[in-house]
């Protein structure tokens, strides 16, 4: 097919828009696939994607179309995640197209996940089809939409085209669309074979599989390719397209979309945003890749069975292959043995990280408290990287410890501003700037320590709004600020496991709540044993866990008290010398139970 008869696009849209439902309606109507395969959330391949009803990966499929003008068209989609942990895999899905579907909803209009892939799309300098999805709901307010549109986004009116993902309207008008405002793939003038990696899964059966868009040349089975990352040669084994199912062609060439198979065995030997060219007529630079995405939020990931340790390793080399985003380390920690620092984007991408471990590899994992970077600078001058709490220098060796701040952007209706505001000065942040979008919502820019908005922000930012309100954030460099670490003592010994970097503000109240959550947890011994939250050598809050009494007296029915007394005496002495040198073994299921419980 010819080149001018080809157009790769993405649909983007704030979470729950409905870019599923849009990309399945798309493969029906072109019968791309068959009644027999039919099914909602097609592209949503993973069983977790189906459950949390969200995408977690971008999804290529090509489908064919014939236009009004009579000609057929190879369309080439790309469905991509809308949540603000995943934007990574939409700017890498966008740099593999020459335009964008951008959904918007007619209920609940412009959202800020809606303007930040937007801005994503602008700044790839795609062209942007506007589609209002939802227009069959009784909620729709298609004159307020009109009006973001042109306010916020800055897109007429009349570009937007009005559709019902769910009933199937407006799907024709899409299409037609595509062809005719979406330009076709350029070729380079040489011809010689580029191919953008924009992303690779793992094969136990074939090894890795590259997902690749053609910029210029073609490449077919047998051809030696090289990579430019690692300057490797592999032969192509197979190449081929996406119908969703991978489906082997003869050849992939310009402005194609599809995958490559190579005899790559290890997970390591592709990088993704890497370039793919042919090894005896290379061209001479690769592709501009996509920019190095840095982890935000660490946390520590251990096997729950210490000897799943090297399964867990091979199980995340596999996952790191899909998920660029995912970095991990080997650490080893006292009290939960061997596993490994994990870097994550965020905390939703944590948690889907865990759950893959536990689903496709079968691992059992404990995780420990996020944490995110912190930049120290001690007193000799050194500068360090901080992303474990057991890491930080000794207080009097601190000059200064500044933490990762994040631009928070929140849409939200006007009556809730109040409360709002109140939130963001609880989680140490200050609003800069407010400004009204219509005369329902308005929008907060606010500036926030990164730390603050990992666990619960946005789940109160919900329950507060009724589901209303919406975030987006950007990393906005780094501030100083009062932080220590707190460890937890349990009989006297800190266990490593427990400690965490807060603010100096906080401390108490956070050391009170954990003392209080392992009170709980931790089993009853023979003697008394305190849980405190310490800084430094200052005890900030403490717990005691009563001990046990055996009943020594059991066998004294009747008689003399003093009998009873002189036994009670005997057991007191012994809990003494056992208080004096006795342990608390903490078992693992009370790590999992407080580690697990979030907060």
């Amino acid at each position: 097919m010819s080149i001018d008869q080809k157009r790769n696009f993405s649909i983007i849209a704030h979470i729950d828009h409905g870019k599923t439902t849009l990309s399945d309606r798309l493969l029906e109507y072109t019968h791309t696939i068959s009644e027999r395969e039919k099914q909602d959330q097609l592209l949503d391949a993973m069983d977790l994607e189906r459950e949390k009803g969200i995408t977690i990966k971008s999804h290529p499929v090509t489908i064919r179309y014939k236009a009004h003008n009579g000609n057929i068209y190879e369309l080439n989609l790309l469905d991509t995640p809308g949540h603000v942990d995943f934007s990574y895999e939409v700017s890498r899905s966008l740099a593999a197209c020459e335009g964008a579907i951008l959904i918007v909803d007619a209920a609940q209009g412009v959202e800020a996940q809606t303007l930040a892939n937007m801005h994503l799309a602008v700044e790839q300098n795609l062209a942007i089809v506007p589609v209002i999805n939802k227009i069959d709901l009784p909620s729709a307010n298609l004159p307020k939409v009109y009006k973001q549109l042109e306010d916020i986004v800055c897109i007429p009116r009349e570009e937007a085209i009005l559709a019902s993902a769910k009933v199937g309207i407006g799907i024709e008008e899409i299409l037609e669309a595509i062809v005719e405002r979406i330009p076709a793939p350029q070729d380079q003038p040489d011809g010689l074979l580029r191919a953008l990696v924009f992303d690779s899964v793992y094969d136990s059966y074939r090894g890795v599989v590259s997902y690749v868009r053609i910029m210029s040349g073609s490449v077919s089975k047998g051809v030696r390719v090289k990579l430019f990352a690692t300057n490797e040669i592999y032969e192509v084994k197979e190449v081929g397209i996406f119908t969703p199912k991978m489906t082997k062609t003869n050849e992939l060439s310009v402005g194609d979309v599809g995958y490559i198979i190579a005899n790559m065995k290890s997970a390591a030997d592709v990088k993704i945003g890497d370039t793919y060219t042919n090894a005896l007529n290379p061209c001479p630079d690769p592709l501009p890749g996509f920019k190095e995405i840095r982890p935000m939020v660490f946390s520590g990931i251990y096997p729950v069975d210490s000897s799943d340790f090297e399964a867990l390793k091979a199980a995340m080399a596999k996952l790191q292959i899909n998920d660029a985003a995912f970095t991990y380390q080997a650490e080893s920690s006292i009290a939960l043995g061997f596993g490994f620092r994990c870097g994550f984007l965020g905390l939703l991408h944590m948690e889907i990280v865990q759950e893959r471990l536990r689903r496709e590899f079968n691992m059992d994992v404990i995780s420990t408290y996020p944490s995110v970077i912190y930049e120290v600078t001690k007193t000799n001058g050194e500068e360090i990287l901080v992303d474990n709490p057991s890491l930080l220098p000794e207080p009097q060796e601190i000059k200064e410890i500044r933490e990762p701040i994040v631009k928070v952007f929140i849409m939200l209706p006007g009556e809730y501003i109040g409360d709002i505001m109140q939130l963001v000065m609880e989680k140490r942040g200050n609003v800069v700037n407010t400004e009204t979008i219509d005369d329902v919502r308005v929008m907060l820019t606010a500036i926030i320590p990164l730390a603050e908005i990992l666990v619960d922000f946005n789940d109160r930012l919900k329950s507060m709004t009724r589901g209303y309100g919406s975030m987006d954030y950007e990393h906005a460099g780094y501030a100083a600020a009062s932080l220590i670490k707190m460890d937890m003592m349990i009989a006297g010994e800190p266990v490593d496991a427990f400690s965490m970097i807060v603010h100096r503000d906080k401390a108490e109240s956070r050391g009170r709540e954990l003392a209080l959550r392992l009170k709980e947890v931790i089993p009853r011994q023979l003697f008394t044993v305190a849980i405190q939250a310490c800084i430094g050598g200052k005890i900030i809050a403490r717990e005691s866990i009563s001990p046990m009494r055996k009943n020594v007296t059991a066998k004294c029915y009747g008689g003399d008290v003093t009998r009873k007394r002189k036994l009670l005496e005997k057991q007191k002495e012994g809990k003494k010398r056992m208080k004096a040198i006795g342990r608390v073994n903490i078992p693992q299921e009370a790590f999992i139970r407080v580690l697990k419980s979030g907060d």
